[in-house]
């Protein structure tokens, strides 16, 4: 339950006291208090904060693994989590700045016993504060060639455009008071997230056992030191422990338990690369709503949604939520003592195209679709990013793949709002997308190739005059259905699409390689600037090499007070851009299908991430 403001803010850091490799206790087992859960993704890092590490299934173990101050229900309610602490305004509303304290709750542990403290707290400056890692020398976070000490996803958000100076630590020690120059938009969800900094500072000295309790008040103390004086050396070694040593996909007797120490109700016991992690009860587990009965969770990897279903009903698993196919989804609606949920979520399929170089990557990006100094070189990629989006069949993949899922589903022409938000017609209508929309596929298709034609005037149906290597995520046969499409589709505009699954391709997202990339947002919150770090030239979600300056300016100034009709505004300016820029589309909205064992109670799928765990404290047989 940690804060769900970022989904990457605070540090995915989990527990163990004695680490058991792949062990799951039978779904149909007596004592019913084990939980399997099938995903569609495998787990790539403990961390979720990183640009490579941001996926679904991580931030779902961070989740499971660490509390903070909020949570959001199932109807996108925000929740304030009183057992971990609390947090007001301190500013009178008339203020020009905008002060909130942080408060943690005495007697609050972290898993290995530790007590949390305010110090915890202030990890999340150096991981939104790009003022902060210059001052400190770990790196200017808006340099793309260079990753900062902390290669965090989180720079250049509103935090980092509106803090002020230091947190303010209490004497105590259990508080923390952050500044803002002005008073900022949803400002209750941009707090610090706690994290462990003990035992950060233990694996930055090379340890590799459990520190004892002076040990580990000790390090805290070290934290602070070297926070508040920006201590270089010592700093930077942390960050590398941060930014590399929680991606693993393995948890046995030989993994480090400093990496495993969190907050949450669980922490991890054992993982099998590509196929199960294993989290048991934290047993210093304070800080968010006690358990209800469920001692083990597991999720199991399995990709395919046909084959998933078969082991809800062999009572292999009790939870399938994937990326359901047609077939999945009539099997899952078959299986005796199953209770299936559908609809849809505010996860959306989206295509994004490459414009330059992604963040860290060495080389310049030369591939079709560049953009470039030299004006005529630049509308070439433009035109040739344009073409490729109206050959792009969207209706197609929504009518053959989603529908039979979900017979309501449309297009998703947006990307700041989805088809349920209020506002979401006026918004297109007014942005352009029309380009992309109007007439037929085939018409579409057609000025793709008259596109295409302008600067390779051969070109024709299967002539291959375009090559693009599309990413496509290994083991998910939905997505694969949708490649296939594509290609057949853009070969009609002269583009030869490449199209191999991909294993590990979250952490791939950057490469030049790649042309083209396919893959869901997942929003975990609600607010004015959740779609900025996607287009924001140093967001930790542009992984296109897209920059704007006038996309920028644009979506900073989403980052103060505004009134519904000035956001929506706003939202339309910025989604014509990306038209007019031909960066990206929508594709579809996930069409949710939650199935899980009848004799588990209180599984109630919500729209935000994360999707399916967001009350597993209430979870029981």
């Amino acid at each position: 339950m940690k804060s769900a403001r970022f989904a990457r803010t605070a540090v995915a850091l989990v527990a163990s006291v004695g680490l058991v490799v792949g062990v799951i206790a039978p779904a149909h087992a007596a004592t019913r208090t084990t939980v399997v859960i099938v995903t569609s993704n495998a787990e790539t890092s403990l961390n979720p904060g990183t640009p490579d590490t941001n996926l679904t299934i991580n931030t779902d173990i961070a989740y499971l693994t660490g509390s903070g101050f909020n949570y959001y229900t199932d109807k996108k309610e925000l929740v304030k989590n009183t057992i971990f602490g609390s947090y007001a305004k301190v500013s009178k509303a008339s203020d020009k700045t905008l002060v909130v304290k942080y408060t943690i709750n005495a007697g609050r542990k972290w898993s290995d016993g530790t007590p949390i403290t305010a110090v915890d707290l202030l990890l999340s400056h150096i991981l939104m504060s790009s003022k902060y890692s210059v001052k400190a020398g770990l790196g200017d976070p808006t340099n793309a060639d260079v990753a900062p000490a902390f290669n965090s996803g989180n720079y250049g958000g509103t935090y980092d455009s509106h803090v002020v100076g230091l947190p303010e630590v209490s004497a105590d020690k259990m508080s923390v008071t952050i500044t803002y120059d002005s008073p900022i938009a949803n400002w209750d969800l941009m707090g610090p997230g706690p994290a462990p900094v003990h035992t950060l500072v233990l694996m930055a000295e090379g340890k590799k056992t459990l520190g004892t309790a002076a040990e580990n008040t000790a390090a805290t103390a070290k934290f602070l030191d070297y926070f508040t004086s920006y201590n270089t050396a010592a700093l930077k070694k942390i960050g590398k422990v941060w930014s590399e040593d929680y991606n693993i996909t393995a948890v046995d007797s030989s993994t480090n338990p400093l990496l495993l120490v969190g907050n949450g109700g669980y922490v991890v016991t054992g993982a099998v690369s590509d196929q199960t992690l294993t989290l048991g009860v934290n047993d210093n587990y304070n800080s968010g709503p006690a358990l209800s009965g469920i001692k083990t969770i597991v999720f199991k990897m399995i990709g395919d949604g046909t084959a998933a279903a078969q082991a809800l009903a062999n009572k292999e698993v009790d939870i399938y939520q994937g990326q359901p196919t047609a077939d999945s989804v009539k099997q899952l609606k078959a299986i005796e003592g199953a209770t299936v949920v559908g609809g849809t979520n505010a996860c959306y399929e989206h295509l994004e195209l490459r414009q330059g170089s992604g963040p860290g990557e060495t080389s310049d990006y030369t591939g079709p679709f560049a953009t470039s100094s030299n004006a005529a070189k630049n509308q070439k990629g433009k035109d040739l990013r344009t073409a490729f989006l109206l050959a792009y069949p969207r209706q197609e993949i929504v009518d053959k793949i989603v529908k039979p899922i979900n017979p309501d589903a449309v297009v998703v022409n947006s990307e700041f709002m989805l088809p349920d938000q209020a506002g979401y017609d006026k918004l297109i209508n007014s942005s352009g997308v029309s380009k992309y929309t109007t007439g037929t596929q085939a018409t579409r298709t057609a000025a793709a190739l008259a596109l295409v034609k302008k600067y390779y005037p051969k070109a024709a149906a299967g002539s291959g005059s375009i090559k693009i290597n599309l990413m496509l995520p290994a083991n998910n046969s939905r997505r694969a259905a949708e490649a296939a499409l594509v290609i057949a589709e853009e070969a009609k505009a002269g583009f030869t699409v490449s199209a191999p699954p991909i294993s590990g391709w979250g952490g791939k997202l950057d490469q030049n390689a790649f042309d083209a990339e396919f893959y869901a947002w997942c929003p975990s919150s609600v607010t004015q600037t959740g779609t900025n770090a996607n287009y924001q030239s140093d967001g930790g979600n542009n992984h296109i090499g897209y920059v704007s300056a006038r996309m920028d300016k644009l979506l900073h100034s989403l980052e103060v007070q505004l009134t519904p009709a000035q956001v929506l505004a706003k939202w339309i300016q910025a989604d014509s851009i990306l038209i007019q820029d031909a960066v990206s589309l929508g594709i579809f909205q996930h069409p949710a299908a939650t199935a899980y064992n009848s004799a588990l109670f209180n599984v109630k799928p919500a729209p935000l991430s994360p999707n399916l765990v967001w009350n597993y404290w209430e979870w029981h047989y």
